[in-house]
């Protein structure tokens, strides 16, 4: 790690533990706090060296991993795609698309104006026949929404989410019998229906002859994205070549990037962020806004003015640590909303008072300064504030692209349309000195 010390408030972020756990872990001497010059309060990288978080950045193997090439094409369909962070996280790591599919017209407009080579399939998924590319494609991904499945007491399968969108991906890795799948969802996927909606999906991925790596919930801010979001990834590999292969999950980055990481040139950025249209508070707002510091909500407010502004949320319980929030300057930024002003989850620049711009919402998102947004203000913002961010995208793609260099240094034998047999390459070349007399054992 390049710093010796984390401020409370990120070492919190970076556990996924609320500040309050950790100033209770300082009050019962479980942790040690070191004040610095300045008077900021922080602990010493070394004095955490049992915490797995840490561990893991210490031994990260991230800049050997950011070399990782394709050994081959890798050919992939995106579902959901959005404005494509994940589908150009994807492409960086080194996959070719050859189809795309969303039906926001918006969001699609924004993928053909960057990448008009892109097949951009806009319209319903529903409408969509995929069995043209059965067997032809490598890889296949989507973010799909999380809906909840009509249970009847039993164990539901494939026909039984029928109607849902996540049917509809499932209809799609059916059709085209790709590899390796993945999903991508929210992280409350995790406990959704008391863990029903889950289980449905990990049954059905079963009955389509997938073996699911188990899933796991990344933090975008682990995976150089200046952003605490946390998204369910699951990854399924095809029953015929999961035995054969292991995957293994990308390593996190040794830095924790923060807004300023984001807004300023460095090391992520090779430019302050651009200009760029954004939303403006009401007069009203701004003046409740302005008596918010750097890192403080609605509990900086005078009582009377917190009381008017929040109306009837000032009774309810709950931290609402969303409401009249102003973001700080060396933390990453709560997670994105599709708006950036919304009372409850409220993203207020760090110094100035008023809502993040487009490009500095991009730039939380790590998408490129020369990605364009397409659409009104509300459009441009709905897409960036739903994308899986960049860097995470793309560091998930270089362990999947990993993971195909394995799968295809094995030889293929295609037996039908819905059976392919699987040998190790090596094992055929070790045992024939590297002749293959039988004609049937010949790579695809």
């Amino acid at each position: 790690m390049p710093h010796s010390h984390i401020s409370i408030n990120n070492f919190a972020d970076l556990l996924g533990v609320s500040r309050a756990t950790v100033e209770s872990w300082i009050r019962s001497g479980k942790r040690h706090v070191h004040i610095l010059d300045n008077g900021k309060r922080v602990f010493l990288i070394d004095e955490l060296s049992d915490v797995p978080e840490i561990q893991a950045m210490l031994k990260s193997e991230w800049e050997a991993e950011r070399l990782t090439v394709p050994n081959h094409t890798y050919t992939s369909i995106e579902l959901f795609a959005g404005a494509g962070g994940l589908a150009l996280g994807m492409e960086q790591a080194g996959f070719k698309h050859v189809l795309l599919n969303e039906f926001d017209h918006s969001a699609c407009a924004t993928l053909r104006k960057n990448r008009p080579d892109w097949n951009i399939v806009e319209g319903d998924i529903h409408d969509l026949d995929f069995t043209p590319y059965r067997g032809k494609v490598d890889f296949l991904s989507g973010g799909f929404p999380c809906q909840a499945f009509s249970y009847a007491g039993k164990r539901l399968g494939f026909e039984e989410t029928r109607g849902t969108l996540f049917f509809e991906l499932a209809r799609a890795v059916k059709e085209v019998q790709p590899k390796v799948f993945l999903g991508e969802n929210v992280k409350g996927l995790f406990e959704h229906d008391g863990g029903r909606t889950l289980e449905t999906i990990k049954n059905v991925i079963s009955e389509l002859g997938y073996t699911l790596i188990e899933p796991r919930i990344l933090r975008a801010l682990q995976y150089n994205v200046p952003q605490k979001r946390e998204r369910l990834i699951l990854i399924a590999i095809r029953n015929d070549i999961a035995p054969h292969v292991t995957y293994q999950w990308p390593d996190v980055s040794k830095k924790l990037r923060t807004l300023r990481d984001a807004f300023f040139k460095g090391d992520l950025y090779p430019c302050d962020v651009p200009g760029s249209e954004g939303q403006l508070y009401p007069e009203s707002k701004t003046a409740v806004m302005r008596l918010v510091p750097e890192g403080g909500d609605w509990r900086n407010l005078p009582e009377e003015v917190a009381k008017t502004y929040m109306k009837g949320s000032y009774l309810l319980g709950g931290g609402k640590t969303g409401m009249a929030r102003r973001l700080a300057m060396d933390e990453p930024s709560l997670t994105l909303t599709c708006a950036p002003a919304q009372k409850q989850t409220e993203r207020c620049h760090p110094y100035e008072t008023r809502p993040l711009t487009v490009r500095e919402y991009a730039r939380i998102q790590t998408f490129p300064d020369e990605w364009e947004f397409v659409g009104s203000l509300g459009a441009k913002y709905k897409q960036i504030g739903n994308a899986v961010p960049v860097n995470m995208a793309s560091a998930i793609g270089r362990s999947l692209i990993r993971l195909f260099n394995q799968i295809y240094s094995l030889n293929f034998i295609s037996a039908t349309d819905s059976e392919t047999v699987l040998r190790p390459y090596t094992q055929l070349h070790n045992l024939f000195e590297g002749m293959v007399c039988d004609p049937e054992l010949k790579a695809e």
